[in-house]
């Protein structure tokens, strides 16, 4: 990670492949997420990185999200629906959205508020 001095603070520059990924589910499967952007920095927007391999992973939101893929196919089941999200695709999906998310990807995701786990008492 990188930062650069610009306006009111500053701007960072994150590279997915400096991140220490955390196991987040499987198996089947394995996924892992990293989180780029800490409460520290900002407890406004949560942003991370996640690898899919087969995972399924069931979850509650307790924050809107949205999931940008970078490669590989995601899917999302939930409503009733299958969302398959290709690179150069994105999901927005709002809080207390059900969910069970899978596929083989890697993606990017930004949460909001980014201090979640705290308001939830999580943390």
């Amino acid at each position: 990670m990188s930062q650069v001095v610009s306006g009111k603070g500053p701007v960072l520059k994150v590279d997915q492949r400096d991140l220490d990924f955390l196991p987040r589910g499987g198996p089947p499967g394995a996924a892992w997420v990293a989180r780029a952007v800490s409460n520290e920095i900002s407890p406004n927007m949560g942003i991370g990185f996640a690898r899919w391999e087969g995972a399924e992973v069931a979850w509650s939101l307790l924050y809107d999200e949205v999931i940008f893929v970078i490669e590989g196919c995601f899917e999302l089941r939930a409503n009733g629906e299958l969302y398959r999200v290709e690179p150069g695709q994105l999901l927005w999906i709002p809080e207390g959205t059900e969910l069970v998310y899978g596929g083989h990807a890697l993606f990017g995701y930004v949460v909001h508020p980014g201090d979640w786990k705290q308001r939830h008492g999580l943390a």
